[in-house]
């Protein structure tokens, strides 16, 4: 079951949450928090994935809380629903381009769709994980999407890959914005373009005359044909990069023409030659209802540094230099930033360490105990090096790093005796296979 935090004092916010949640009351568990420090102590204790952050309560400073979810994005991710009072607010809210905002809502509109929400945020829980919990890092993985003429569906399934390519260190700050830019300027092309056949012309002269696209989309759905339309956003995100494809239910365009266009400072326009500055390999099918693009992935590199461990000194080794010896004394926690390390038991290579396993020497650290085994970097690398008395004490300064390195620990724990569970069917059904050979 996962807990979302409901920072709120309004009590339509409060119970929209509430009669939503009874539905799923198997996955969800509402934590409502109507002060500012109560909020806080639970973002750092429990470390949400979904957080309904509540702009229209006065008496809770949202300021406060999204800087100190700002202030460690490494620790603090997953997504924000934003509720505000008015369409200002949430213009407002929506050009501070936070990563962590999944979506803006009015309070009309939260109260509208906020069950729809929940069940689009169940089906796809995989993609709201915390750093470091996911099940499987750095390996292949495929699916898609599919979603209707809704510019919310859009936000939310952009949110949902740019959250979880960082979060599982896929893609950098760079290539977050890289990633987020152009598919939420493609996928508009097309819901705007390719299936409400929204013309460039007409939509300059809707912007020109004050008109919200929102309003131009609802108009064109009217006609039947358009609004059972949908868009499939394709993913398949590999360990040297990542393949997304986008196709709508139009009838194409002259991708041509449009594609060799300037960027330029005009009402809109530039999407396609903006998102072809920011990936790889974007092109479209002949008609133009489909576009695919590439991402180069993160190698062998950390995105971004836990706050905590900031001020302590990072240490770069060469090729085949040793970081410890099997048997020393285990004084030192060390956070991978960049690079490979071979992990020597005996003298027998048992296992390499990359950026997605976060820590070296974390179990021999915590357990007081000498190391079980010798690192040594396979190339150039960077990590920082953690004393124990300095990691101690910002333990107990910062109780929520030591919940999530135990969080950590645990899943890891969970994951080696899956591991342990697999290869121990595989054996026995060799064992079996060979009993009917004899």
């Amino acid at each position: 079951m996962k807990k979302i935090l409901v920072s709120s004092s309004n009590a339509d916010v409060i119970n929209t949450v509430r009669n939503a949640c009874i539905k799923f009351s198997s996955f969800f568990d509402p934590i409502i928090c109507p002060e500012t420090d109560e909020a806080l102590g639970f973002i750092d204790y429990e470390l949400p994935e979904i957080k309904v952050l509540d702009f229209s309560s006065e008496d809770i400073d949202t300021k406060r809380i999204l800087a100190s979810i700002r202030a460690d994005p490494w620790l603090h991710n997953g997504g924000i629903i934003a509720v505000v009072p008015n369409p200002a607010m949430a213009q407002k809210i929506e050009e501070m381009k936070d990563h962590n905002i999944l979506i803006v809502q009015t309070v009309y509109a939260f109260k509208e769709n906020f069950e729809r929400l929940l069940r689009i945020l169940w089906s796809n829980q995989k993609f709201l994980f915390s750093r470091g919990m996911q099940d499987t890092v750095g390996g292949s993985e495929k699916g898609s999407f599919v979603c209707g003429n809704d510019p919310v569906d859009i936000r939310l399934y952009t949110s949902f890959l740019v959250n979880y390519l960082f979060c599982s260190n896929r893609i950098s700050d760079d290539g977050r914005y890289a990633l987020q830019t152009s598919l939420m300027e493609l996928l508009t092309n097309a819901l705007e373009h390719g299936n409400c056949e929204i013309t460039y012309a007409e939509k300059t002269a809707w912007l020109e005359n004050g008109g919200n696209m929102l309003e131009l989309i609802a108009e064109k759905q009217k006609d039947a044909q358009i609004a059972i339309r949908k868009i499939t956003i394709e993913y398949n995100i590999g360990k040297e990069s990542s393949h997304f494809t986008i196709k709508d239910e139009g009838h194409g365009f002259d991708w041509r023409a449009r594609l060799n266009t300037t960027v330029t400072d005009e009402m809109h326009g530039r999407g396609m030659s903006l998102s072809r500055s920011l990936v790889t390999n974007l092109s479209y099918n002949e008609i133009g209802n489909e576009v695919s693009f590439d991402i180069e992935n993160l190698k062998n590199a950390s995105n971004s540094v836990p706050g905590i461990m900031v001020p302590f000194k990072t240490v770069s080794y060469k090729r085949h230099e040793i970081v410890f010896k099997q048997n020393d004394p285990s004084n030192d926690l060390y956070f991978i930033i960049s690079g490979r390390y071979g992990v020597y038991a005996d003298g027998k290579l048992i296992s390499v360490l990359t950026p997605a396993d976060m820590f070296i020497g974390e179990m021999a650290f915590l357990l007081n105990d000498r190391r079980s085994a010798t690192i040594m970097s396979a190339g150039e690398g960077k990590l920082i090096r953690i004393p124990k008395v300095s990691f101690l004490n910002l333990i107990r300064s910062n109780p929520h790093y030591g919940i999530f390195l135990s969080k950590l620990l645990a899943q890891r724990v969970i994951r080696q005796n899956r591991r342990t569970l697999e290869l121990s069917a595989q054996v026995d059904e060799l064992k079996a296979q060979l009993d009917q050979n004899i």
